[in-house]
């Protein structure tokens, strides 16, 4: 894969995250912190576990431990506070994959697994990675909606393709 096209995928997550959260945002008091029949409890649980797992891998990149043994915050993050903190993680994911040769891209990373055991990926697999799994829990998050009631926003990659000018 080009650095062109993980550029692309990163611009997708970017702005798939800024629909999700602005629909979070409007939706009506202590609906995203409300319980749920989901892996992670509720709808901000799941955002804040997308952001832990993005933080893990971004830890990997750099070759730094990441202090983590669970894939969740051991207390809930606010609303604010993860939207703050999940935009700079975007952007430092965008920068990253913007700086990297082809054959940096292709490096493999060792690193060890929160579960335990040894994971082995390329930098553009791990990114490959952190947008597929955003992708995965925006899903989760689409369908808290509808428990609301509420619509989720369409973030699906062909309506970014339609919607979002490409450079």
């Amino acid at each position: 894969m080009s650095i062109q096209h993980l550029g692309k995928l990163l611009r997708y997550r970017t702005w798939a995250d800024q629909l999700t959260y602005e629909a979070v945002r409007v939706l009506p008091a202590g609906e995203a912190t409300a319980p749920r029949a989901t892996i992670f409890g509720n709808m901000l649980r799941t955002l804040t576990h997308t952001w832990v797992v993005d933080d893990i891998f971004q830890a990997h990149l750099q070759g730094r431990a990441h202090g983590y043994t669970s894939r969740n915050t051991d207390e809930p993050l606010s609303f604010d506070d993860l939207w703050a903190r999940q935009q700079v993680m975007n952007a430092w994911y965008r920068d990253y994959a913007a700086s990297l040769t082809s054959e940096q891209a292709n490096e493999l990373v060792v690193f060890q697994f929160i579960g335990g055991g040894e994971g082995r990926m390329t930098r553009e697999e791990i990114i490959l990675h952190v947008v597929n799994h955003a992708t995965y829990h925006r899903g989760f998050v689409a369908d808290m909606f509808y428990q609301v009631p509420a619509r989720p926003p369409a973030t699906d990659f062909p309506v970014f393709l339609r919607d979002v000018p490409q450079a």
